[in-house]
Formats: C-alpha cells, structure tokens, sequence
C-alpha cells in the first residue's frame, strides 16, 4: 500500500507519558539502504511488516508497508548481524486530539526516547505535550536507519557531543 508518510520527531523530555499506554516490543532491521531509500524489516509484537520508504522533500516521504509472515519476518531478522537490529518500546497513544508514538530504545540506542506525531501536511498544527522536547525531524541521526549504523550510546566516542541523557 503507498501512502505518503508525514512525521515530526521530538526528542522527550521527562515521565509525562509514560502512563499513557503500555509498550509494545519492536524489533527491526534494515535488510538495504541507500541515501534516498531504505528496505526494512520489522516485528511489532506478533506482528511481521516489510517496509519499503523514499526520500520526498521537507520531511515527506513515500513508504509502502506489507504484512509478511512472522516467522518469515523472524528469519530475515536473524540474517542480519545483532549490531544492526534496532529495538524499542512503543508507546502508542492520543493526547489532545492526536496520535502520539513515543519509542523509547533500547541496546545500543538505550537512553533515547523519541516522540512522533503523523500528520496529514507539513503545515498540521497540534497541542504540543508539555514533555514534548526539542524537534528533531530533520536531524538524520535520529532517523532509525541512522541509529542502526551509528548507536546513541556511540555518539559521544564518534563526534565529543555526548549522548544527550
């Protein structure tokens, strides 16, 4: 299914969500990358999804999302190599009239939480959560096909910034 996808990304800022929804497990991984595409791979809960995304313009981008088997969706996790799988827990809830998933990762990215809101155009407005913290959405290193080949615990060895805690 194509569907052009809007999001915005902010980093999270205090437990005020944390008692919106319970987290469900994610893992995921990317089975081919290039600059402008990704092919990914993921297990939401019992849930497998294949994923292809295109770079579009601004924070736009198409994406196409297909349910594969489980077990299938397992086996092509297992292929990759454990540094490149990404897990985290999502929290999914509303808040103020909109959809809110908060991840908050684990392994190599533990201590990054970030929040996304899907919206219909670039222009949306919503009521921003008081725990809602500085707008990332054009920082590709907090894309997750980012956070597969450079961790957040990594990030302070790799540029002296320190993994912002």
């Amino acid at each position: 299914m194509k569907q052009q996808e809007i999001e915005r990304k902010f980093l999270v800022k205090g437990d005020g969500w944390r008692d919106m929804a319970e987290g469900v497990l994610f893992r995921q991984g990317y089975i081919a990358r290039t600059q402008d595409r990704t092919v990914r791979v993921r297990v939401a809960g019992e849930k497998g999804t294949l994923t292809i995304k295109y770079r579009g313009e601004g924070i736009a981008r198409s994406e196409f999302e297909y349910d594969i088997p489980l077990d299938e969706a397992q086996a092509l996790l297992d292929g990759l190599a454990p540094g490149e799988i990404i897990e985290k827990m999502r929290h999914t809830f509303e808040h103020e009239g909109s959809v809110w998933e908060v991840d908050e990762f684990l392994g190599a990215n533990a201590g990054l939480i970030v929040a996304e809101i899907e919206l219909e155009s670039e222009e949306q407005t919503f009521v921003r959560p008081e725990w809602l913290g500085e707008e990332v959405s054009k920082v590709s290193r907090y894309l997750n096909v980012e956070l597969s080949r450079l961790p957040y615990t990594a990030w302070n060895r790799e540029d002296g910034k320190g993994a912002e805690k």
